[in-house]
Order: C-alpha cells, then sequence, then structure tokens
C-alpha cells in the first residue's frame, strides 16, 4: 500500500537524537557544507562493519571489481571512521564548488568534526578521532576500481598521513591535518560523489549506514531498485550466516527508519528499495487524477465480475510502484489498464 513509503523517520526512536541542532551557531560556513560520499566506497565494502578491532583481510569480487583490504595494529579502518573522509570530501566539495582551489591536505577542527558528525564532545570522543584516524592511516588497499578515470591497482591507504594537534594544557586533541590518498582526491576532482542525507549521522548501527549507502548509490532518484538478499549482504560486506543477516534486514523493515529509502524483504529474498519522496510525489501527482463517472460504467464492461474501485486502486498503485508520469488521457488509460487485468486474471473466483 502507498502509506506503507510515507516519511515517518522524522521522530523515529530507531534514530539517534540531534545532538547539535543549532550547529550553524559553532560551524559557520562549515555547516552549509553538503554531505558528500564518494561513488567507489558506496558502492564496495572498502570498511568494516564490526564495532570490535577487525585484524582480517578481507577480498571482494564482484563483476571485473576487485578489492583487498587488509588491516593497520588498530585494524580495518570502520564504517564510523569514515565519518572522517565524509567531512574532507564535504568541505572539499564544497570549496571546489565556490571555485576556490584545494589540495590534499585539509586541517579540521576537532570539535567542528565531532558536531558536524553528530557525535558527543566528550573527552572520550576527542581520542577517539585519533584511533580512527590510525585506522585509516594504516588500512592498506588494493583494488582495480577506477577512480577520475584512473586504476590504481598497488597498495595504499585512504590517508596518506596524519597529524594530531593537541592542546598543552589539557592534552585534548584540538586539530586533525590529514593528506588524502591520490585516490579519494581523484574521486574529489572528477566529483565521482554523491549526496547524503543529514540523517546518515543518526543511524545507530554500522549496517544501516552501509544499507543506505548501496541504497543511496542504487536506487538513487529511481522510484525503487530491487536486490537479491544474498547479493546485498555481499556488497554489504557483512561476515554474518545469511539466516542472521536476514534477521538484521527485518529489524531495519520493522522501523522503517532508513533515511530517503523505504526497504522491504519479499518473497524468494528480494530486497526492494523505495525512494520516499519520489513516491510521495507520485501519488500526490495520481490522487489529482480524476476519472469521468462514465469511465467506471465502461470498466465494469471491460472487466465483468470486478469490484471496480479496487480496481481503480490497483491501477494508480501500479503508476506509483512504476514511476509513471500522470497519463494524457486519464480515462482512456484505465480502460486499458482493466482490459489488460481481465485478460490476464480472467472473471473473479
Amino acid at each position: 500500500m502507498v502509506t506503507e513509503v510515507t516519511n515517518k523517520i522524522a521522530d523515529n526512536e530507531a534514530l539517534l537524537p540531534e545532538r547539535h541542532p543549532q550547529q550553524e551557531l559553532f560551524l559557520c560556513d562549515i555547516a552549509d557544507a553538503v554531505l558528500k560520499d564518494d561513488m567507489a566506497s558506496m558502492e564496495h565494502p572498502f570498511f568494516s562493519l564490526s564495532k570490535k578491532p577487525d585484524h582480517g583481510v578481507r577480498v571482494y569480487e564482484h563483476g571485473n571489481a576487485r578489492l583487498e583490504v587488509r588491516p593497520s595494529l588498530k585494524g580495518l579502518a570502520t564504517i564510523y571512521d569514515k565519518d572522517i573522509l565524509i567531512y574532507a570530501i564535504s568541505q572539499l566539495i564544497a570549496g571546489k564548488n565556490t571555485g576556490k582551489e584545494i589540495t590534499q591536505i585539509i586541517s579540521m577542527t576537532a570539535r567542528d568534526l565531532l558536531i558536524f558528525t553528530n557525535r558527543h564532545t566528550g573527552g572520550r570522543d576527542y581520542e577517539l578521532l585519533g584511533d580512527a584516524l590510525e585506522r585509516l592511516q594504516g588500512t592498506q588497499i588494493k583494488t582495480n576500481i577506477k577512480t577520475g578515470g584512473e586504476e590504481q591497482v598497488d597498495l595504499f591507504s585512504l590517508v596518506d598521513s596524519a597529524t594530531l594537534v593537541r592542546n598543552e594544557d589539557s592534552g585534548r586533541i584540538t586539530e586533525l591535518r590529514i593528506k588524502l590518498s591520490d585516490w579519494v582526491f581523484n574521486v574529489i576532482e572528477s566529483k565521482e560523489v554523491l549526496t547524503l542525507s543529514r540523517d546518515y549521522f543518526r543511524l545507530r548501527k554500522p549496517l544501516e549506514r552501509r544499507i543506505y549507502e548501496i541504497a543511496r548509490k542504487h536506487c538513487g532518484a529511481q522510484a525503487e531498485w530491487k536486490v537479491n538478499l544474498a547479493l546485498l549482504k555481499k556488497k554489504c560486506g557483512s561476515n554474518s550466516p545469511l539466516k542472521h543477516f536476514r534477521y538484521l534486514l527485518r529489524d531495519l523493515v520493522k522501523h522503517d527508519h532508513l533515511p530517503d529509502y523505504s526497504v522491504r524483504l519479499g518473497e524468494e529474498d528480494m530486497v526492494m528499495f523505495r525512494n520516499r519522496r519520489l513516491v510521495e510525489e507520485i501519488t500526490a501527482q495520481s490522487r489529482t487524477i480524476w476519472l469521468d463517472a462514465e469511465t467506471y460504467n465502461d470498466a465494469r464492461s471491460c472487466a465483468p465480475g470486478w469490484d471496480i474501485y479496487v480496481l481503480e486502486e490497483k491501477w494508480r498503485t501500479w503508476m506509483i510502484n512504476g514511476g509513471l508520469d500522470a497519463p494524457k488521457n486519464a480515462d482512456k488509460a484505465f480502460l486499458g489498464f482493466c482490459r489488460k487485468w481481465f485478460e490476464n486474471h480472467g472473471t473473479p473466483p
């Protein structure tokens, strides 16, 4: 039903609270940067979904793409560590869009970064940034996935180097300076990025963030996108058995709190993502379609025995699911739908 895809995430308790709702008071122009993520790591599983140190070597192959990820002493870079890259990419893309000259080296205030990514700003949170940088710099990647039209097949890190600046009195990290790898910088230079919802940083679980990335990359502005559960698990980089992965996905379906997209698990383990905003727009558009009274009488002749109002609802839902524009002649289109329905289903049982 159409009501299943309405955007109901605003007050959903499954999301983290907005910890800094007036962040613009602190970040000034930094808060104006639109969240940007690189399409390559949205497409393929570069980051660990584990909250514990992950020291396994990851190998991923799909089509012509091959990815090998090797951990640092502190483990693989995680989906939460990626927040630093999202921040950096967002700031550099914002600068590039305004005509500023950008370089691979970027400095960021630790507090600004924590607020931007919806994190707490306690002492422990600053220290966690240091651990994240070590994993980002230490994790090595070998891949043939291209960025900016270039294929890099030697080992590289997402961050070439990193520097932490501490306050002399408190010892707290105040600033981070990083040099992005050529691979990441090629993404920025080529603008191979997509915009993320601000609610991305409100997602509690690593798998939720990863599934959102995949939905954003593949469903995008389409009305819907379908994928087999096993393939979705593979693209997520999940180590869970398929049975447990299915259970985790059902929990996401139950709360329906993914930004921008609604997710459903159907028959034969097919997972369907639907674009909330687009479906709502199409729904509103479909409700403005009016049928003449005579059309209902004609429809009864086209589909004898069927409840015409039930068929009307099926017709409107069919248009929504297919992302179809309003027909030029709604009466003619509805009658055609009724004829086809009767051809395929005959008289009702």
